[in-house]
């Protein structure tokens, strides 16, 4: 499914419950709590994101934390907003997001010290706004919190291991990935001490030149004859 901007949760939301419900049926004791959440709750739209979705498909307390500030009910990443984010000093500091119908529809978080950017925090199903601020915050080691941070980045490394070759496990041999980088390097290495005569003269060889009759033909010439005239056009 294509993502459009506030269906987030059209996509993400079954998923994330499913996965819930399969950590349920394997483990009881570690159904977590609470759910923090990529994304808005109220903070929203339609006052009704990915967050408040997982909470009632799961009936666990819910918050969402996004990292961009979605532009609703009046809030813009304008002036104003950017010296509000400049006057919070440490980590902990934030100030509330007032829509222009006067709802709270969030809370902009500096989660930690060495953060310049801060956090979206917004209610998504079965917690306050103020509770769910405080664990976010507790939560935080660097900007994003850590039960999110982690999922992510151990994601996102698996992807660019299956990009390489498959995922391996610790101590297995390297995927064909490395050696196919090292292979082309090898190749390119020699195809470079070649002079250009002799580079020509290899092409000719794979490609196949005009010869003369009884000559041998190259390989790739002789396979492109074999498929024939319909399969060349």
């Amino acid at each position: 499914m294509d993502l459009l901007s506030g269906f987030l949760a059209f996509r993400e939301a079954p998923s994330l419950a499913k996965a819930v419900q399969n950590l349920m049926e394997k483990d009881p004791s570690l159904m977590p709590q609470v759910l923090l959440v990529d994304g808005n709750g109220v903070l929203h739209h339609r006052g009704f994101g990915v967050a408040c979705h997982l909470g009632i498909l799961t009936d666990l307390p819910c918050a969402g934390v996004a990292k961009n500030l979605l532009q609703v009910d009046g809030l813009e990443n304008n002036e104003e907003h950017k010296s509000q984010i400049r006057r919070l000093r440490c980590g902990g500091d934030s100030f509330s997001l007032t829509g222009s119908t006067g709802s709270v529809l969030g809370t902009a978080l500096k989660s930690c010290d060495k953060s310049s950017k801060p956090i979206y925090v917004s209610v998504g199903h079965k917690i306050s706004l103020e509770a769910a601020v405080r664990l976010v915050h507790s939560c935080c080691r660097y900007r994003v919190p850590e039960p999110i941070r982690q999922p992510r980045d151990r994601g996102q490394a698996r992807t660019r291991e299956s990009l390489r070759g498959r995922a391996r496990t610790p101590g297995e041999p390297s995927g064909p990935g490395k050696h196919t980088r090292r292979a082309f390097g090898a190749w390119h290495a020699h195809r470079e001490s070649l002079g250009t005569g002799a580079r020509h003269a290899h092409r000719e060889s794979l490609w196949g030149r005009a010869s003369t009759p009884g000559e041998p033909r190259g390989r790739a010439h002789t396979y492109r004859e074999s498929l024939g005239a319909g399969r060349r056009d």
